[in-house]
């Protein structure tokens, strides 16, 4: 009971949360129409105390947005730490995305994971970076992502099978390819770059690995 109680806490925190964004994009969209944002979602770089200040005189937050809003975008350029100990290493110490990724791997390569759900399924290998950008995936695929949480959860239905590259035994992943059947494997590292688009792969659940045809 406790594992899909969790699951359903985060998605009732994503519809709270969703709610507000709605209002807060309706007044982005009104400040842009204005000329006082480049983008409605520059609205999201103030901050909740600023708020009403920015309603009030949004010409004095002009300069404040615009910076913001640089220093974001660039952090899509950097990779972030996956376990911070202690406190957030400085940007500067932070990969960058272009200098990052292993190589594809040879067919007939196995890559080992963690076992998440039992099962083996063969089927062609989506890599999916965004939920809300899925690509070509299509029903008897396997989905290849990152990680995952409950907006990836519409993605898992037409899959065969489902791999990620960091997880445990009771993350996301695991708890909704239980809940569906499918074979998943997680904690295969760098999978989204090592497993080839489309290469037919099968994935082994039981024993936790992914093997590239």
């Amino acid at each position: 009971m406790f594992l899909p109680g969790r699951e359903r806490t985060k998605t009732n925190n994503i519809r709270i949360v969703h709610e507000a964004r709605l209002a807060f994009r309706q007044l982005g969209r009104r400040m842009a129409e204005a000329g006082h944002l480049a983008h409605l979602a520059d609205v999201f770089m103030l901050t909740d105390e600023e708020l009403d200040d920015f309603v009030a005189d949004p010409a004095s937050f002009t300069s404040v947005v615009q910076t913001r809003a640089a220093a974001y975008e660039e952090l899509f350029a950097l990779e972030p730490p996956f376990i911070v100990v202690g406190e957030v290493p400085p940007l500067s110490q932070w990969k960058r995305r272009d200098q990052h990724g292993a190589a594809t791997v040879k067919p007939g390569t196995t890559l080992t994971g963690i076992p998440g759900c039992p099962g083996k399924a063969t089927g062609r290998a989506r890599v999916v970076l965004d939920p809300s950008h899925p690509q070509a995936l299509e029903p008897g695929d396997v989905l290849i992502a990152p990680i995952t949480d409950p907006s990836w959860t519409p993605l898992f239905v037409p899959a065969a099978a489902v791999v990620v590259n960091v997880g445990a035994q009771i993350t996301h992943a695991v708890i909704v390819s239980r809940e569906l059947g499918i074979p998943c494997v997680v904690s295969v590292t760098d999978a989204t770059n090592k497993v080839p688009d489309g290469a037919m792969v099968t994935v082994d659940g039981t024993q936790g690995t992914v093997t590239v045809h």
